[in-house]
């Protein structure tokens, strides 16, 4: 037997199944889990030993809803996932993804409020993939191919349906990015031009995926008054193409519609009972973190955000805007919740980390005029963190066993400008702190099963998400009393802390809670 490289010894293994948790030691040889010993059983060697003496050795965690794949090329240490224990992230969710390219410049305005990093020299997921693995990253990356850019590549951003010819090519160049590797196919129901497809275009597309072996994620069409029938949707869609079905981050906003997430949660269990592999997804947040424009009238953004703002330069276009924003105010928006992110440069930079009734005041007007304003000023890029959810609906969805744990996050620096959602931070740590340890809404075998085996079993990963001998050592090891997120609303800067060693095929990138500079990470690709 040869010299192991790197043994784990004296922790509590969970191995990611929801099973109780053993005392063993973890030997790690050429990036794998090479064997699963007694305590005290590995053969000393010439390689590395990492203490893990009253700490969990864990799968490393999987994101399973993450928008990195717009950050990591600009900093590939991937600070914030890394000290969450995160090893593999997913993108290309809501929509969103950097391929297919058909106009950088068009793409890269509609997801500007991603703060997207990208140096755009590819076209497709062969190319963005060379592209992030020239300077490799410390964490994997999976990709998904979005159908907003999809929409981007082959109709455009106006407000119309595909024609026959543009879904056959849209859908050609889906199966295009299933052969070479990707994951999944995503959308994003609430943000234009996604959000100008019928249910028929979405199905066609799902079959696609369907036919390639491709999971389905969707960020609905409504995550408020209109919940239930944008779920009924997504499960029509799965039913009608035969995909695996991810509905993402599931969630209601505003306060007349809190408590409709059990309803939709027992239309997920009905659903599975009849036949539709479905399951969801949650961030262990009260508030989102999504872009300004979503929250106006679809017709407002047809053309794109360039048309967006020559509707603003319109007194009465954009009083027209205005009023539609306003109507919604106090039904499933508050204004007072709305509260800007990140700006691009302009003369509004000083409203970062203010709401839009704050804003309004501010400047003399009222919350959607203000909103106006923001939006003609910083080239309609606006990010915003809205505080629109009930703490027991968030707690409902991730007690349910159907649903994993995922960030919707983006930011991988460990500093900058603007005030970023904590979930970025925190997501993993927090539901090990405060939803495990604190509020003991979920069992620890539970949580990491949530955030391991659940989201691996999603993506059709067979290599990672347990702790098993001949899988990849992907290994996160954390200290259960200490575990925590630090970053919050105010001070969202802040790393987790308690995460004490993380590997990444079988490479130790955090160690004794540092990081060790290491790169060992890759873009996954699909298989077959």
């Amino acid at each position: 037997m040869n010299d192991p490289e790197v043994v784990i010894t004296g922790g509590d293994v969970l191995d990611g199944t929801g099973a109780a948790p053993r005392r063993a030691d973890v030997v790690v040889r050429g990036g794998q889990i090479a064997e699963i010993v007694p305590p005290g059983a590995a053969r000393a060697g010439a390689g590395e030993v990492l203490d893990a003496s009253g700490l969990v050795v864990a799968p490393g965690f999987i994101d399973l809803h993450s928008h990195a794949d717009f950050s990591v090329q600009a900093h590939p240490a991937a600070d914030t996932a890394v000290y969450q224990g995160v090893t593999t992230l997913l993108g290309g969710n809501c929509g969103f993804s950097p391929f297919p390219v058909a106009d950088a410049a068009a793409l890269a305005g509609a997801v500007g409020f991603l703060g997207s990093e990208l140096d755009w020299s590819w076209t497709d997921l062969d190319g963005y993939a060379a592209a992030v693995e020239a300077d490799p990253p410390a964490i994997n990356m999976a990709a998904q191919v979005g159908h907003q850019a999809l929409r981007m590549a082959v109709v455009g951003a106006g407000e119309r349906a595909a024609t026959g010819a543009e879904l056959a090519r849209m859908r050609a160049l889906l199966a295009e990015s299933a052969e070479q590797g990707a994951f999944g196919f995503s959308t994003g129901l609430i943000y234009a031009p996604g959000s100008y497809a019928s249910s028929d275009e979405v199905a066609a597309l799902a079959t696609t995926a369907a036919e390639h072996g491709l999971l389905y994620s969707t960020h609905m069409r409504d995550e408020t008054s209109g919940l239930l029938a944008a779920v009924a949707e997504a499960l029509d869609a799965a039913r009608a193409s035969g995909a695996r079905l991810e509905i993402s981050h599931l969630k209601v906003m505003g306060p007349a519609n809190h408590g409709a997430v059990h309803a939709a949660l027992a239309m997920i269990e009905d659903a599975r009972a009849g036949g539709v592999d479905v399951t969801a997804d949650v961030y262990p947040y009260t508030a989102s973190s999504t872009t300004l424009t979503s929250r106006l009238p679809a017709w407002a953004m047809d053309g794109g955000p360039e048309r967006l703002l020559e509707r603003l330069m319109d007194r009465s276009t954009r009083a027209r805007i205005a009023a539609a924003l306003r109507a919604r105010f106090g039904r499933d928006i508050a204004p007072e919740g709305v509260v800007v992110a990140e700006l691009p440069d302009g003369p509004y930079t000083r409203f970062t980390g203010r709401s839009l009734t704050d804003i309004g005041a501010e400047l003399g007007t009222d919350p959607a005029d203000a909103a106006m304003e923001l939006l003609a000023a910083h080239q309609a890029t606006v990010a915003i963190v809205n505080h629109a959810m009930d703490p027991g609906d968030v707690a409902a969805v991730l007690a349910h066993p159907l649903v994993s744990v995922a960030s919707d996050g983006w930011t991988l620096r460990p500093s900058g400008p603007g005030r970023p959602h904590p979930r970025s931070f925190g997501t993993f740590a927090r539901v090990l702190g405060r939803y495990v340890r604190e509020d003991g809404l979920l069992t620890l075998p539970e949580a990491v099963r949530k955030m391991t085996s659940l989201p691996a079993s999603r993506l059709g990963l067979t290599d990672r998400g347990e702790v098993r001998a001949g899988l990849t050592a992907d290994l996160a090891v954390f200290d259960p009393g200490t575990v925590l997120d630090t970053s919050d609303f105010a001070h969202p800067w802040r790393l987790a802390t308690g995460v004490r060693h993380v590997l990444v095929r079988g490479v130790p990138v955090l160690r004794d809670g540092t990081a060790t500079g290491a790169r060992p990470g890759r873009v996954l690709r699909r298989a077959g």
